[in-house]
């Protein structure tokens, strides 16, 4: 996926003004945001879970190199077999000679953020394989040429009425005057054009959600059961997957996975969640004959050394898009790579550089809700501050920025200046925005009043009221 973060105000403001885009996104707040915080209630031991998620992540992530290892034995032991990957074009390569060695024609796809990280349909395409994503909202996505806009609801941006559109202009083969109104009957219309997919694809490809390092087993959760066909019809089975998925234990597993859901859809378990462990064997009534798993690192292991590990526990729950306005306004599409929201902003700077991600972590208004319902206790607010004072030491920060603020840092550090000139420029904006008391146009300051008046300043500063409460406080005191 060629980035387009660079873009990002370009971007947004083409966002805002997309009438569908703010129609789809205005679901969100009554929909996942409700349902996670119903979950939660639900749930008495849901912080204290989550408190057992953040240190078990910490601990896998410290002793990554060990599971990681432990995984491996265990997926060869069950019959497997596990390839390194460094970078995607080293995964891609990894999946095609799979594919070509099993002399596969269609491929089938289960739901995987990797998988668009790394560029595999498009590769895979390339070399002449029929690629066909599974997942719904994956499906609708590929038939309209477009990149997921979310983690756990692919095409959460789209509208019912513009789906209903595109499965008329693509499924030509299937009678006009069907019924696509109700969206149990758009479901029904994708299963009549995959169920075909799935009996004769050679290769089925999924994500993982965690690598269990016990048992060699990789973990998929779906509420469409696509993934369960995908991994179980073909013939072989390939999970694309990064390196920091693995924790220790299957209880493990299962803690996280009751913390999983609850954020993401807010149920309590999705409807499918779907253990693999090696090959079909002996007796099994069906499975793939070989099973592969591809550990990607990408970039990954080099946030380890830093002060951005923290990112590495995310579960790819999705909770902070949910919760962020900047998403809610928006959409994913806007963050111009494969990972929007908050984590996003935390996570992709790593990956593609500052200089391509740096408008990301200041698309932030630092509410602090995305860490407030992070299931993994991740402070990203904290870390899209780290990654502003990196692009500000590597020169990135936009000139007119860097200006004001050392033109701050100057003032700042003279306070009988910075307070002389506090007092002249609130009085100076009160009487300037008359009786209206705000302003629709500011110098410097159209990100603002683009959307919205700035309120001009009333009464007395925050240092005169300061000073005069220290003076009561002093001549109340002489008096008692």
């Amino acid at each position: 996926m060629q980035p387009t973060s660079h873009d990002f105000k370009s971007n947004a403001r083409t966002a805002l003004a997309d009438r569908q885009l703010q129609e789809a996104l205005s679901g969100i707040p009554g929909g996942l945001v409700a349902q996670r915080r119903a979950a939660r209630d639900r749930l008495p031991e849901f912080d204290d879970l989550r408190d057992y998620g953040r240190d078990l992540r910490n601990h896998a992530l410290q002793h990554l190199d060990i599971y990681l290892e432990r995984y491996e034995q265990a997926v060869t032991e069950a019959g497997g077999h596990v390839h390194w990957a460094s970078t995607g074009g080293d995964a891609c390569a990894a999946i095609l000679r799979i594919c070509q060695g099993a002399g596969a024609q269609l491929v089938t796809k289960g739901k995987s953020m990797v998988s668009e990280e790394i560029g595999l349909n498009a590769n895979l395409e390339k070399a002449g394989l029929e690629v066909v994503e599974t997942d719904l909202g994956e499906y609708i996505l590929q038939i309209r040429h477009e990149t997921p806009s979310h983690i756990i609801a692919p095409a959460i941006h789209l509208t019912q009425g513009q789906v209903e559109a595109d499965f008329r202009r693509e499924h030509s083969q299937l009678p006009k005057d069907r019924r696509l109104i109700d969206p149990a009957e758009l479901v029904d219309e994708a299963r009549q054009i995959l169920r075909e997919k799935f009996l004769n694809a050679d290769v089925g490809i999924t994500g993982a959600n965690f690598l269990i390092a016990e048992t060699g087993s990789s973990i998929i959760v779906t509420n469409e059961g696509n993934g369960d066909l995908t991994q179980s019809l073909a013939k072989v089975h390939i999970v694309i997957t990064s390196v920091d998925k693995v924790v220790p234990t299957f209880n493990d597993a299962a803690a996280l996975l009751r913390l999983l859901a609850r954020s993401a859809t807010g149920q309590e378990i999705t409807s499918y969640t779907t253990f693999s462990t090696g090959p079909r064997r002996a007796g099994d009534p069906d499975g793939p004959e070989q099973y592969h798993v591809i550990l990607l690192d990408n970039g990954r292991s080099e946030l380890l050394g830093t002060e951005f590990r923290e990112v590495l526990r995310c579960i790819r729950c999705g909770a902070c898009m949910n919760h962020c306005p900047v998403y809610n306004a928006v959409g994913g599409h806007a963050y111009g790579w494969v990972y929007p929201g908050p984590i996003g902003a935390v996570l992709n700077p790593g990956m593609i550089g500052i200089k391509e991600a740096g408008n990301l972590p200041n698309a932030s208004t630092f509410c602090g809700r995305c860490e407030s319902v992070c299931p993994m206790h991740i402070p990203l607010p904290k870390l899209m501050r780290h990654w502003r004072e990196r692009e500000f030491l590597e020169g990135e920060t936009p000139f007119v920025t860097r200006l004001a603020l050392k033109s701050w840092a100057t003032l700042a550090r003279q306070p009988w200046a910075y307070h002389a000139l506090s007092r002249l420029m609130s009085r100076a904006m009160k009487f300037a925005s008359g009786r209206h008391g705000a302003f629709t146009w500011m110098p410097f300051a159209s990100g603002w009043t683009g959307g919205r008046n700035f309120p001009a300043p009333q009464g007395k500063t925050f240092q005169e009221l300061w000073a005069a409460r220290e003076k009561q406080a002093a001549r109340t005191g002489r008096t008692q």
